[in-house]
Order: structure tokens, then sequence, then C-alpha cells
């Protein structure tokens, strides 16, 4: 009987298909004309966080409790809402707020989306809400927030235990304690919004490759002759300076730059002290090489061709690393300033030695070549609008 009844519906809804439409036929309200749908394609969704002047955090909640007070029970269109949230976060500075985000994740209903059994779970019981999550979580994985556990009751209660929110969460959990202190070379969170500040740590990360590394902070207001006032973070170590003086007074030593450091989103310019390179003694064996281990059987013992000295970290195969700075302008007279005050701190040699700077500028312009095809398609174009 019900293979019948289903027979006999597709018969009459292939008939209702089949069934042509009169020409007096009432259009519907929302029924739109074919040239107003070649004009507008695509359908324009009203954002309420564009129209806000003062964004900040105290704004971004209260947008967030206005959409929740105006339809507390059903809350229809929260996804959209929350697509919404998290494409202007960063707009108004909350993208790393945990706040925030449980704020926005307390917009879903609860109780709705929880699976009653293992086929909805395994098959993302309301998909769309589920992604929606998911997506908040990887931007607070990409914004290194870190979640607590009143979020897992937010997710549980909301999802259930079998939700993949859930399961995401979970990972994030695992996973990101274990890399948010693995970086050997921490810094403060938040970073500071100084610029100043900025470059002492990214001098200081620079430099750390040695131990006897110094920042010294200088000013250009104390050379007579310096036409820019600003700040110079450098840093030089004790072994630097002795490569310094050991360079010979006809080779030029170069500055150069401005290489980019980048500190969690914020990229600082610095620039280098660089001297010719030293020729390298290949017969240098590092001991610690374990590709090379000899059976030495308690009495043999390596004869010694030569003693060679075991090159420092600052000689490079293009040049040897004198010193590194940043300035608050970039500008080749703080580089001036820095090499004169450098002259001051013992590294009196850099009077009698030849400076070239070879500085690049960081903005540069892109033109496009046009090719002979494309220069007649744009000629025969031009033609044809005449």
């Amino acid at each position: 009987m019900f293979v019948k009844r289903l027979i006999r519906q597709g018969v009459s809804i292939h008939k209702l298909k089949t069934k042509s439409v009169p020409e007096n036929f009432p259009k519907r309200c929302f029924q739109i004309s074919s040239t107003q749908f070649e004009e507008n394609k695509s359908i324009k969704i009203r954002d309420p966080f564009e129209d806000v002047k003062d964004k900040n955090k105290d704004t971004y909640l209260q947008m967030i409790n206005i959409f929740l007070d105006r339809d507390h029970v059903y809350r229809r269109g929260h996804v959209e809402f929350i697509y919404a949230a998290l494409k202007h976060m960063k707009d108004f500075g909350v993208h790393r707020d945990l706040e925030v985000y449980r704020s926005l994740i307390d917009v879903l209903p609860k109780g709705k989306f929880v699976p009653q059994n293992i086929i909805q779970a395994e098959f993302m019981h309301y998909p769309k809400q589920q992604q929606c999550i998911i997506d908040l979580l990887s931007q607070m994985e990409e914004n290194h927030v870190l979640p607590d556990f009143g979020m897992e009751d937010q997710l549980l209660a909301i999802f259930g235990k079998r939700g993949y929110p859930v399961r995401r969460y979970w990972r994030m959990m695992y996973w990101m304690p274990k890399w948010k202190y693995a970086s050997p070379f921490p810094l403060p969170d938040p970073l500071p919004k100084d610029t100043y500040e900025l470059a002492k740590l990214a001098i200081e990360r620079i430099s750390n490759v040695d131990a006897t590394n110094q920042i010294t902070i200088y000013q250009t207001g104390d050379i007579t002759d310096s036409v820019d006032d600003t700040w110079i973070v450098s840093g030089q170590s004790a072994t630097q300076k002795c490569l310094l003086s050991e360079n010979d007074p006809k080779d030029p030593v170069f500055v150069e730059g401005p290489f980019s450091v980048f500190l969690h989103g914020n990229y600082i310019y610095y620039f280098t002290l660089r001297g010719k390179a030293r020729p390298y003694d290949n017969s240098y064996q590092d001991p610690d090489e374990v590709d090379k281990i000899e059976a030495n059987f308690f009495t043999y013992k390596p004869p010694i061709k030569s003693i060679v000295k075991t090159p420092t970290v600052h000689e490079q195969e293009d040049g040897v690393i004198y010193a590194v700075c940043a300035t608050g302008t970039s500008s080749k007279d703080s580089l001036l300033s820095w090499i004169r005050h450098l002259e001051r701190d013992g590294n009196s040699v850099l009077g009698s030695l030849p400076i070239v700077f070879t500085l690049r500028t960081s903005n540069r312009e892109i033109a496009t070549v046009e090719t002979e095809d494309q220069r007649r398609e744009k000629e025969n174009t031009q033609i044809g609008d005449r």
C-alpha cells in the first residue's frame, strides 16, 4: 500500500509540474524579475558591526547582549551573527580575549543540538552550528588563545560529549599547552605596543646566540652633528668587539639593511654591521660529529696535524657580523650616529676603517611588462569602443 501511494503521488506531482501556468496567474510578492536578478546577483546581508563608531571591547559585548535580548528564545540567525562577529574581532581589538569567545559561544541555545543517538553523533547533528563553533575554536588557535575548563562546560551543554566542537576542544587542550612554552625564546604576552619596546625585544632575540651579548641604548642627540632626534637599540658582544679590532684596515665594513623580523605579527626593521668573510680552514673537524667515529680501542692516538682556531658563531659564509641595531627612524643619519656611538664605546678601530652604507628601500613598486599580444588586444579593444 505504501508503494502504491508513492506511485500515485509521483504521478500527480509529475502532472502538476507539466501543467502550464496561465498568463493572468498572480505573481508572488517575493518573486524577482530576470533583469533585477541579473543586476543584483548577490544578496546583501546587513552587518551590524560595520556601523559601530567606538570599536572596543565594551561595545563588542554590548552588541552581543543586544542580539540576545532581541530574540531570547529562538535566537534566529545566530550562526550568521557569530560569523560576522568573528570577522570584526581584530577591528575591535578583542581577537585575543577569551571572555569574548565565551560570550559568542553563549549565543547558541542550550540543549537543542545535543545528539540523541550514535547515528546523529557520527553524522554531525546540526552540521551548520557545529562547523560554526569549530571555526571559532580554529580562530582561537590561530590567535594563540588557550581555552579554559569553563568553555568545556559550555560546549557540553550545547552539543553534548559526542559533538565535534567538544572533540576539537579536547585536542586543543592537549596540544596547545605543550606548544605554548616550547619556544626557547619566549615573548611577553601581551606584547607591548610601543615601537621602542618591540625593538629591544627584537634585538635581544637576534643577539642571544652569544651569551656575552649586551644591549645598549643610544640617543642620536648625544652626537653634535646629528640631524635626527631618535633612539638606537644596539646589540654587540665582547667577541664581536674582538673580531672588529682584528679587521684589516684596508677591508671596508658594511652597514646593511633594513632587514625585517616579526614578533607575533609586528615587524621591526634592523641593520647589521658586517665585515669581509674570513678564510675558513677545512682541516678542522668537529669532535661531536657522529658520522666520523673511529674505534680507538683505548690505545690509538690520532696524530695532531695542526691547531685550528674554532670559528665563532658570528663568522658566517657571507661575512662577519660585528653588531646589529634598530633605530626609531631607520634613516642613514641615525645609522651614522650609531657608528659614532660604537666608536666611542670601545670600538676605536672604526675611526680608521672605510665604512660603506649599502641600504635598500623597504617598499618597492612592481611594474608589469605588456607582451606584444596583450598590446595588440588592448589597441583593438580601444578601436572597437570608438
